[in-house]
């Protein structure tokens, strides 16, 4: 009978979704590489899971023998050591939580293996912060499995750094911290995602290809050679997180545009700094910085703003009364090759028709192909757990399902 199985075979299963988050005041550069803790602050713009997430299901069994990991449906190491860390941070609070004497009814055994399969919905090396829905993903999955809810952006952290701004929606600020330990090195809501419901952002992908420097390591050489960054951190970062938190704030998109390509550029001006020196643009980057900075200037203010992370996509920030126009500028700079139908994907994007002046103005010699695709996506909430069995990525017997 379907009761007795249950009873024979304890399997407790919780599936999460994580949101991707784009950091428009950079962290880069640790002062602790196995508590990943930063040189400095950061704040950084959850995206909507709509468009962008990682689901990730994990379950717990007597039955299972050993621990065990999919990403994208193929099987990977478990021993992964931020993997691991991040599994023993929510066993440790779980044991705290139940030391409490607030025993829930039978909670989960934890010496039980857990298995865990995790899916994205984008291109894992596309350069979109992957490692931060992934990790986000992880540890609220986990956390809800053992009970063992509560601060988990310092759990996230030891698995990716900027995955503890994932683990919650829209603006969030992700304090560096004073103490060796870490423990004060948590990521806070500035604002939720309804705060500024104008906002939208463009991610322009150029090129999928796996980036030349991975960031810890990239991170690690700035850090050991780049004067710039010592500066940076120490004098620059706290000055505009302040800034940054206002023009959020007051919905000031000029001052907050302004400012998210203000410290884009001195990101990568920190990688040039670094000996020997990292690139992460490539020339369509580029292009893309020109093509923005054109089309301000033909508007006369502050209409689009780029950020880019250690990669050459282009994510672009702008209010919705400017997104028609500027895919249009895009889609003419760029044209799009066979794709014509999949080349701008996630919200709908209205059509706009470009006048004369502005095409002689902002629209240079086309580079065809050049954008693989436009995802057109807005600020988002933090991780949210699926209620419904269906979308389990792991069947009753702990395996990964068939992709439908």
């Amino acid at each position: 009978t379907g009761s007795a199985m249950a009873e024979e075979r304890p399997l407790a299963m919780v599936t999460c979704t994580a949101p991707v988050n784009i950091a428009v005041i950079k962290y880069w550069g640790k002062r602790d590489n196995d508590l990943i803790l930063p040189i400095n602050s950061s704040l950084s713009v959850t995206l909507h899971q709509d468009q962008l997430k990682t689901t990730t299901t994990a379950a717990a069994s007597r039955d299972f023998t050993e621990d065990r990991l999919w990403l994208n449906g193929e099987e990977a190491d478990v021993g992964h050591p931020r993997l691991q860390a991040c599994l023993r941070e929510v066993r440790r609070l779980a044991r705290k939580r139940r030391g409490g004497g607030t025993e829930d009814a039978a909670p989960l055994n934890l010496s039980y293996k857990i298995h865990i399969a995790t899916r994205n919905n984008f291109p894992t090396a596309a350069g979109l912060a992957s490692s931060a829905a992934g990790y986000a993903c992880l540890v609220s999955a986990l956390a809800r499995l053992y009970g063992a809810e509560g601060e988990l952006s310092e759990v996230a952290r030891r698995g990716s750094g900027s995955a503890c701004r994932s683990m919650l929606g829209g603006f969030v600020r992700w304090q560096r911290g004073e103490r060796p330990d870490g423990r004060d090195s948590l990521a806070h809501q500035v604002a939720p995602e309804t705060h500024w419901p104008e906002l939208r952002v463009l991610v322009l992908v150029v090129s999928g290809e796996k980036k030349p420097v991975g960031s810890t390591a990239g991170m690690q050489s700035s850090v050991d050679t780049s004067p710039l960054l010592k500066h940076r951190a120490e004098v620059v970062v706290p000055e505009r997180l302040e800034l940054m938190m206002r023009h959020i704030r007051e919905r000031d998109f000029e001052g907050f545009g302004r400012l998210t390509m203000q410290d884009s550029n001195q990101f990568h001006a920190t990688c040039l700094d670094t000996f020997p020196p990292i690139f992460y643009l490539n020339d369509l980057s580029r292009r893309i910085i020109a093509l923005a900075h054109r089309f301000n200037a033909h508007h006369g203010g502050t209409k689009v703003a780029y950020t880019f992370d250690a990669g050459p996509n282009a994510v672009i920030f702008t209010l919705a009364d400017t997104v028609a126009e500027f895919v249009e500028v895009v889609r003419r700079s760029f044209p799009p090759a066979a794709n014509g139908d999949q080349f701008v994907r996630g919200l709908p994007v209205g059509s706009a028709e470009l006048s004369e002046e502005l095409l002689a103005a902002v629209v240079p010699e086309p580079v065809p192909g050049g954008v693989q695709y436009i995802l057109h996506t807005q600020p988002g909430p933090g991780p949210q757990f699926v209620s419904d069995p269906d979308q389990h990525l792991l069947g009753a017997d702990g395996l990964p399902r068939p992709c439908a």
